[in-house]
């Protein structure tokens, strides 16, 4: 594959391997609409003071919890209404997970972007369905997945006459059981197709399945999963964050506090000033060369 920086609109949000860092951010899941609405209004707060593209996240359905008795969210036609009211109020581009081919028209009808969970990123007919939704997608790097896979789903995505644009997640890699690792060597193998790649730096703080009947998470770790991946030269960050998350429904354990995202983000963006410098100069270099 051979696509080189290729940028592309998620609603008002310009995104590329050139464009600025852009994020995507929200609570794991619909709990209610009142504190859906309520971190989605302080993100666009914080958003705004730091002139930060962004991209609201909520999932009207996790389908992929651990044990029966997880919480999921409201649903698909509930989750979508409340996601179509936080895009009309807040005029906020909004995404969420589908799970299953026949979702996909309904919800490009509201979503900006369209997200293909990391167990999901080898079900070609899913691939395919939201490659031709005319939306575009992000596809989250299955954690049993090489980067290598990523180039692959790239492919099938890019080859569907409707495709809009492709978001490449890393969320971590299986480490034996319950433990997940980041290979930053990950994040520019992906960048090699030529579209934007993503951090997912909650996910990769947590846990997979280490409680009993649910994920665990290290939430300590998330800054400097963060610091690394931006330092290496990621087009955009993907944090999920809860008011409380010691209360939180959903991943909890790997939410980012809400009150504590301003001054992460600002740190992170002064490391994405610096590398986006450096990368220049060394081009400047080769070019001079």
């Amino acid at each position: 594959m051979t696509l080189k920086d290729q940028t592309f609109n998620i609603g008002p949000v310009l995104v590329g391997q050139n464009q600025p860092l852009f994020l995507i951010a929200g609570p794991c899941v619909i709990e209610s609409e009142a504190l859906t609405r309520q971190v989605a209004a302080e993100l666009v707060a914080i958003s705004s003071k730091l002139n930060l593209g962004l991209i609201f996240k909520a999932s009207f359905d996790k389908a992929n919890r651990s044990s029966l008795n997880s919480f999921r969210g409201p649903g698909f036609e509930k989750g979508l209404t409340i996601l179509a009211k936080i895009k009309e109020e807040f005029q906020l581009p909004v995404v969420s997970d589908i799970h299953e081919t026949w979702q996909v028209a309904p919800a490009a009808e509201v979503l900006d972007l369209i997200q293909i969970p990391a167990f999901l990123a080898r079900q070609t007919d899913l691939l395919v369905a939201a490659a031709q939704s005319a939306k575009p997608v992000d596809v989250k790097k299955g954690q049993f997945m090489a980067p290598e896979d990523m180039l692959l789903v790239a492919e099938k995505m890019a080859s569907q006459p409707k495709f809009a644009g492709l978001l490449l997640v890393e969320r971590g890699t299986f480490f034996g059981y319950h433990n997940l690792v980041v290979d930053q060597r990950s994040l520019a193998i992906m960048a090699r197709s030529g579209w934007p790649v993503v951090f997912d730096a909650t996910h990769s703080a947590q846990l997979p399945s280490a409680g009993a009947g649910f994920s665990g998470g290290q939430r300590e770790f998330i800054p400097a999963l963060a610091r690394a991946a931006v330092a290496v030269g990621v087009s955009g960050l993907f944090l999920e964050t809860h008011p409380n998350p010691q209360e939180a429904k959903c991943d909890g354990p790997n939410q980012w506090p809400l009150s504590q995202l301003e001054p992460l983000l600002t740190e992170l963006l002064a490391i994405d000033k610096l590398a986006r410098l450096s990368q220049w100069a060394n081009n400047r270099e080769a070019t001079n060369g």
